[in-house]
C-alpha cells in the first residue's frame, strides 16, 4: 500500500481526508462549484469514512456538524470500487443513477442539488487520473474561418400563433430533419454538419423549438402568465410544419431524448410525411414518474448550473471532457422553466406501448440507437421498443451516453453512417 493511501477490499485506494480537501482546493472546477457552500460531505465506504468540512467552498478535513449543507453518501466497498474506477461502468459514473444500485445519501435534496457540481467534483477527485480524448480533429485551425452550417429564421403558425423558428441547414441530398433533447437547442448537432461524408448525401437541417435556443417565445400570449407544458401534438406539429413549409420531399427525422420519443411519435402519427426515423434514446414510454417528483428543476434555491452537472451524468465517462462539458453548458444556459416543461411530454405524457405495433416499416424505416451509459432511454427501453415494431432496427451504441451527437461525435458518426446508407439505399 503506498504511504499516505488507504486500501479497501481488493482494488479500492483512497487518499487521506488532508490529501483530498488539499486536491478539491486546487482544483479550479471544484472552487467554482463549491463557492457559496458552507457545511460539509462525508463519504462511508464500507465501514471506513472520508470527511470533508466547507467553509465558503474552502475545503478542510474533519467530520462537519451536523446542518442543512452537510451532505453525506454511503456505500459497500464493491459500489465504490466501480464508481472510483478510472472509467466507471455505467450507472456508477454519477452518483444519481448509482442511488439505484446500492449507494445511499443524506442530507436536504435541495442541497444535494446546490451542491452537486461540487460533490461531483469531490468525487472526481478520488479517481486515477485518466487523460480526456481529445475534441473533433479539425476544432483547431487556421482562423478566420466559416463552418459549413448556416443559419435563418422561419415564420411558423403553431397552435394559432406565429412563431419566429430558428434553423441552421448544410449538406444537399435528402433532407434530415433533426430535433435536439429536452431542454436544449439546435446546437447540439453542430458537429454533423460538418462531417462531409454525410453532408455529401444528406441535407441536414435542425431547428430549436419555440421557448428554445434563438427561437424566442410569440408575442401575441401572456407565456410568462403561464406554466410551460410541453405536449405530443404541439411537438409533433413543428417538424411536420416546418417540413412543408421548406417543402421537404419525403424527408429522414431524427430526434435525440425528447426528440427520440417524437420520432417514434412521427412514425406513427405522420409516416406519410416522413420516410424514415432514427430514434437516439428512443423508448416506447419513460417510466420515471411525472415531473412533480422533480421539483429541483426549476426551483427558486437551485441554480440552472445544476441542470448541465446533473446532464453529465448521462454522459459516457470516456466522451472528451470538452464535450461533456459542452453538453452541460447547452443545459445551464436555457430558459428555467424550459426543461422540465419538456419533460412533461418525456415523462407524463408519451406511451405508444399499446400502439407502436401499428408502425409500418414498410411505408416509413424506423432505426433506434440507445447509449450505453444512458440510464434514462436504456437500452433495454431500446430493445423493447425494437421488438415491438416489426421491422425496425436497434444498435446498443457502446462508450455513449444520453447525448451521442454533442459528447462524442466521432463515435456517434460511426454508428449513424450505416444507417444513412441503409436509407439511401432505400430511395434507390
Amino acid at each position: 500500500m503506498r504511504s499516505q493511501e488507504r486500501t479497501l477490499g481488493t482494488s479500492l485506494q483512497l487518499p487521506t481526508a488532508r490529501e483530498w480537501a488539499q486536491r478539491c482546493n486546487a482544483d479550479g472546477e471544484f472552487r467554482l462549484a463549491a463557492r457559496h457552500w458552507s457545511g460539509g460531505l462525508h463519504i462511508k465506504f464500507g465501514e471506513r469514512r472520508l470527511a470533508l468540512i466547507l467553509t465558503q467552498g474552502s475545503a478542510s478535513e474533519g467530520m462537519p456538524d451536523d446542518g442543512p449543507d452537510v451532505l453525506g453518501f454511503s456505500g459497500a466497498t464493491g459500489v465504490w470500487e466501480k464508481m472510483l474506477h478510472k472509467t466507471p461502468p455505467p450507472g456508477y459514473n454519477d452518483v444519481i443513477p448509482a442511488l439505484e444500485l446500492g449507494l445511499s445519501r443524506t442530507g436536504d435534496p435541495l442541497g444535494h442539488a446546490r451542491f452537486h457540481g461540487a460533490v461531483m467534483r469531490a468525487i472526481e477527485l478520488l479517481r486515477p487520473a485518466v487523460p480526456s480524448r481529445p475534441p473533433r480533429r479539425d476544432e483547431d485551425g487556421i482562423t478566420p474561418r466559416f463552418d459549413a452550417v448556416t443559419g435563418r429564421y422561419i415564420h411558423l403558425e403553431l397552435d394559432g400563433h406565429d412563431h419566429r423558428i430558428y434553423f441552421e441547414r448544410a449538406g444537399e441530398g435528402i433532407p434530415l430533419l433533426m430535433q435536439h433533447t429536452a431542454g436544449g437547442h439546435a446546437s447540439q448537432f453542430r458537429h454533423l454538419f460538418e462531417n462531409e461524408d454525410i453532408t455529401e448525401h444528406f441535407d441536414l437541417i435542425t431547428y430549436d423549438l419555440p421557448f428554445h435556443g434563438k427561437s424566442l417565445p410569440p408575442v401575441s400570449r401572456s407565456w410568462w402568465a403561464e406554466e410551460y407544458r410541453l405536449t405530443g401534438e404541439f411537438l409533433r406539429s413543428v417538424p411536420v410544419t416546418l417540413a412543408n413549409a421548406l417543402r421537404l420531399k419525403r424527408p429522414v427525422f431524427m430526434g435525440c431524448s425528447v426528440g427520440g420519443l417524437l420520432a417514434l411519435d412521427l412514425a406513427l402519427h405522420h409516416p406519410d410525411v416522413f420516410r424514415a426515423v432514427i430514434s437516439l434514446e428512443g423508448a416506447l414510454t419513460i417510466d420515471e414518474g411525472g415531473i412533480d417528483e422533480y421539483p429541483e428543476l426549476w426551483h427558486p434555491l437551485v441554480g440552472n448550473e445544476f441542470k448541465g452537472r446533473y446532464m453529465e451524468g448521462l454522459v459516457s465517462p470516456t466522451a472528451p471532457v470538452a464535450y461533456r462539458k459542452e453538453t452541460g453548458f447547452v443545459y445551464s444556459s436555457g430558459w428555467p422553466a424550459g426543461f422540465v416543461g419538456d419533460l412533461y411530454y418525456y415523462q407524463n405524457e408519451f406511451d405508444i406501448r399499446d400502439t407502436a405495433r401499428q408502425i409500418s416499416t414498410d411505408q416509413i424505416g424506423v432505426h433506434i440507437l440507445s447509449g450505453e451509459y444512458d440510464y434514462s432511454g436504456t437500452p433495454a427501453l431500446g430493445r423493447a421498443a425494437h421488438e415491438a415494431i416489426e421491422g425496425s432496427t436497434h444498435t446498443v451504441m457502446t462508450g455513449i451516453g444520453h447525448f451521442p451527437m454533442s459528447e462524442d461525435p466521432e463515435r456517434f458518426a460511426e454508428y449513424l453512417k450505416p444507417i444513412l446508407e441503409q436509407i439511401r439505399a432505400r430511395r434507390d
